[in-house]
């Protein structure tokens, strides 16, 4: 379970949000809302443990939501395609796996760039793909992952209906397997047999 406790955050002189407190239980999807400002993506950050908050305290299974133990169970996303434009959509995907932790052989990771819609662009280096083609290379890594918490920043930007249906499928199937999801969005959220809690931030 992840546990945010009284949450506040700030940004330079300005204070986010402040007294935010939810849970997220295994099998759940929690949707952030709110207009741009809001601090969407600041929460996404104190809940990976890439900053920290002002006051309050975000917990994994009871403790303190950092250490390997804690990354090792979390996948994070953010709105920013994380390819390296020198490299091959392989190569990448093969990198950020090896990273988590998770590494894999070509032929899975063939199989998910395939899945994505990348067969045939698999050796092509990033820098000659499209955004949406991109934006599929760094979400194969939600067909490969293995960690129980995901964290996905705009996840849908950039795709197309297509790709946004599959995503979509791939969170319900991830939710029906006992994983989580905290997401942020500004695309109407269909993910098939979830009902998403949602915050709404000001």
């Amino acid at each position: 379970m992840l546990e945010a406790d009284n949450l506040t955050c700030q940004r330079g002189e300005r204070i986010l949000f402040t007294g935010l407190s939810f849970t997220l239980a295994p099998g759940e999807l929690l949707q952030i809302g709110g207009p741009n400002g809001s601090g969407k993506t600041s929460l996404l950050k104190l809940l990976c443990g890439l900053s920290p908050p002002l006051e309050g305290a975000i917990r994994w299974q009871g403790a303190a939501a950092r250490g390997e133990d804690f990354r090792r169970n979390l996948l994070y996303l953010g709105h920013q395609n994380a390819v390296k434009e020198e490299l091959t959509a392989l190569e990448n995907l093969h990198i950020a796996s090896d990273f988590a932790g998770e590494p894999l052989t070509d032929t899975q990771a063939l199989a998910a760039l395939a899945h994505m819609g990348l067969a045939g662009r698999e050796h092509l280096p990033a820098k000659v793909l499209s955004q949406g083609q991109k934006r599929r290379v760094t979400l194969a890594r939600l067909l490969v992952s293995r960690a129980p918490l995901w964290i996905l920043d705009e996840p849908l930007t950039a795709l197309d209906v297509l790709a946004v249906e599959l995503i979509q499928s791939r969170l319900a199937q991830h939710v029906a397997q006992q994983g989580m999801v905290v997401l942020t969005t500004h695309q109407a959220l269909q993910v098939p047999g979830v009902t998403p809690r949602r915050i709404e931030l000001c």
